[in-house]
């Protein structure tokens, strides 16, 4: 039996592990799976005051969606943000949480990051949900572009996977990396313009050089969260250029992130 046909095999296993990191994640709390929807919301309510009505940060008017509400612009760039960073962070820690478990059985491991992946998105479906309702209460068309939101989920999904699962067996090695990764994500948000507008680059990019803004654009996130506004925000096609980007992320990220993980599999119960 190929690595494949194990991991298809395991299917089961791997939903009662995605349903055990979605019942375990807010065990004995008060207010349970309403925290999935507090906490981004509270991140939204202190970016808005920062950003927008403290540095005055001004958007462009959704075209042609007509919409120019700072929190939701916020949010259509932020969610995907927040998802990539869950998986990212719990993901490489999914194998040594788990010591125990792969020690004593054999089975794929490659699901312990997946179900990171499954009860994450799980949450994401319906932070989504609700931004698109709200989308709908503000005068936007978003539900044409759902299907094509959908489609991007799943890549922002296979490329946070595939850092997840290379980052999962480095962290066996180096119990650092998460803490070096906290910092980098946090570079990396700065670095993403959820925040603020592409506009301030492209400005900048006039004062101090075309460079700026070249590099940036070599940034995968930033992609990714131009083309959730393009389907959310300005209910149109992304552009090409993007699609593009997010498609080719998406593609090596996974592919190399499975190929690691696959290597650095088979010395996991010695070096736990």
């Amino acid at each position: 039996m190929t690595y494949l046909q194990e991991l298809f095999a395991s299917r089961e296993l791997l939903s009662n592990l995605v349903m055990r990191e979605v019942k375990g994640k807010y065990r004995r709390t008060f207010f349970g799976q309403v925290w999935s929807l507090i906490n981004p919301l509270a991140t939204m309510l202190i970016y808005t005051i920062v950003f927008s009505l403290i540095f005055k940060a001004r958007i462009e008017v959704g075209h042609p969606s007509g919409l120019n509400i700072y929190p939701v612009w916020l949010m259509c760039g932020l969610l995907p943000w927040l998802f990539f960073t869950r998986v990212v962070n719990h993901g490489l820690s999914s194998i040594t949480s788990n010591a125990s478990l792969v020690k004593k059985v054999y089975f794929p491991r490659m699901n312990l990051p997946f179900a990171v992946t499954g009860s994450t998105g799980y949450t994401w479906l319906i932070e989504m949900g609700l931004l698109s309702f709200i989308i709908l209460l503000c005068g936007g068309m978003v539900l044409p572009w759902l299907p094509l939101i959908l489609v991007f989920m799943v890549l922002l999904a296979l490329f946070a996977t595939g850092i997840a699962m290379a980052l999962a067996i480095f962290t066996v090695h180096f119990r650092d990396t998460s803490h070096f990764m906290s910092i980098a994500l946090q570079m990396w948000m700065y670095l993403t313009p959820i925040v603020y507008p592409l506009s301030l680059v492209k400005d900048a990019a006039v004062t101090h050089g075309q460079w700026i803004y070249n590099l940036f654009r070599l940034n995968p996130m930033e992609h990714f969260v131009n083309v959730f506004r393009y389907l959310m925000y300005d209910n149109t096609w992304p552009d090409i250029y993007d699609v593009l980007w997010c498609i080719g992320w998406a593609v090596l990220s996974f592919v190399l992130g499975f190929i690691i993980f696959r290597r650095g599999e088979k010395r996991l119960v010695v070096l736990l």
